[in-house]
């Protein structure tokens, strides 16, 4: 059987995934079982690699224990970074340091995991490669709660982050039943550009749950005027209404949401505004012009770190896409992401392949229009029939003193 030959480095950029931590197992059980002599993990991402800072994970993952706890460990075991790496150019300081380091550590192989972003790193540093013929293999790992990569049918940690938005959006609808009081609850799920998210709110519907009264995603303008009339009707019906809201919903003049009721904040290393607001905006504009008690509510980071209900399904293919990475790298393929292709509707499965990742990186796969209604108030059933295998079934978190138990990055780094 082949086996790796020198070393494997891996990191995790963007923001984090309740399953992210099983594409880095998958990365580091499958290099190890295939002979890499060392899997070092960089400390937040490139930034971190630029100052040396990396680990040797086998000194943190020491036991099939490890292995298991870490799969069910929320946010990024190894940090994470939102750095922008500069267009590749022979003598390019920042690339020379990189390569330097990883040359130093004999390093062979170089996995990212991440997101859009992180997939723009994978095409520079490939790309850096090519230039200089070093024979490094970059390989990028999908994730994203956003679920906005292209070519790949799904993202490894979309499936959790609807699985949660769902749950919680049916026990805020069962929440709004309990006072003979008229009342709005606007509910704020992350989605800049793609309403993947938000749209994850329907599958709140079944026997026992009538689900939101309406969703908006950024895929459709967003209509002040038509958005109050539409509740107004609502409450001639309904005692409580429940909306859920992309966070990145915009007016037909392109502004944001969030930005009439509150200045944007700071934008990170990729020019992304941090929105926040939309739904607390909506509220006082409903409590204003309705005069019916309104409440926000802002899912934010919970989205992404609620460990204690990720899809099983999710987690599986999160450590399967680590898995495939890996093998891919070995058998010499470069400047790739790995994808999900599905291939069975029912029942459900889903393959991986890679694909090229300069036709992936800086593209964003948004909700397709014909999955939206025609009021643009609602998805459709294909995208219930889509989201729904994603959620499926369950990986319970290993409890100690009635709390989920993680697995912590012990202070063992190298380097500044």
């Amino acid at each position: 059987m082949m086996k790796m030959s020198g070393n494997v480095m891996v990191g995790q950029s963007g923001g984090p995934t309740a399953v992210i931590n099983s594409s880095l197992v998958g990365v580091y059980k499958t290099a190890k079982d295939l002979g890499a002599s060392i899997v070092y993990g960089m400390l937040n991402g490139v930034q971190g690699l630029l100052n040396e800072r990396y680990v040797d994970l086998s000194e943190h993952i020491q036991s099939d224990l490890d292995i298991e706890l870490l799969k069910r460990t929320p946010s990024s075991f190894l940090g994470s970074c939102r750095f922008k790496l500069p267009e590749p150019e022979i003598g390019n300081q920042i690339f020379q340091q990189i390569f330097k380091t990883l040359e130093k550590l004999d390093v062979r192989y170089f996995f990212y995991i991440g997101g859009n972003d992180s997939m723009d790193t994978i095409k520079k540093l490939s790309d850096y490669a090519e230039m200089i013929q070093s024979s490094i293999c970059f390989m990028g790992v999908p994730k994203t709660i956003d679920n906005d990569l292209d070519i790949t049918d799904h993202t490894p940690g979309f499936g959790s982050a609807a699985k949660y938005i769902a749950s919680i959006t049916k026990e805020i609808i069962r929440d709004g039943l309990v006072y003979d009081l008229d009342s709005v609850t606007i509910i704020e799920i992350m989605g800049r550009n793609a309403g993947w998210l938000a749209g994850a709110a329907a599958l709140a519907k079944g026997e026992d749950c009538e689900g939101p009264d309406m969703i908006f995603l950024p895929e459709v303008e967003f209509d002040m005027d038509q958005f109050i009339e539409k509740v107004r009707k609502l409450q001639e019906t309904k005692r409580s209404v429940v909306i859920a809201v992309s966070e990145g919903i915009r007016l037909a003049d392109g502004r944001y949401v969030a930005e009439l009721g509150t200045e944007l904040g700071a934008e990170d290393a990729f020019g992304h505004k941090i929105l926040t607001g939309a739904a607390t905006y909506l509220s006082r504009e409903i409590s204003r012009r309705i005069g019916c008690k309104s409440r926000a509510i802002e899912f934010n980071t919970l989205q992404r770190c609620a460990s204690h209900i990720v899809s099983r399904v999710d987690i599986t293919e999160a450590f399967q896409v680590g898995g495939a990475a890996v093998k891919a790298a070995m058998e010499g393929e470069t400047g790739k992401m790995v994808i999900l292709k599905r291939v069975s509707e029912d029942p459900y499965i889903c393959v991986t392949d890679t694909f090229d990742v300069h036709k992936i990186a800086n593209v964003e796969k948004k909700v397709p229009r014909n999955w939206i209604n025609e009021a643009g108030d609602f998805v459709t059933e294909e995208f219930e029939h889509y989201v729904r295998p994603l959620i499926q079934a369950e990986l319970t978190p290993m409890m100690v003193d009635g709390l989920p138990r993680h697995l912590t990055l012990k202070d063992k780094a190298h380097g500044k």
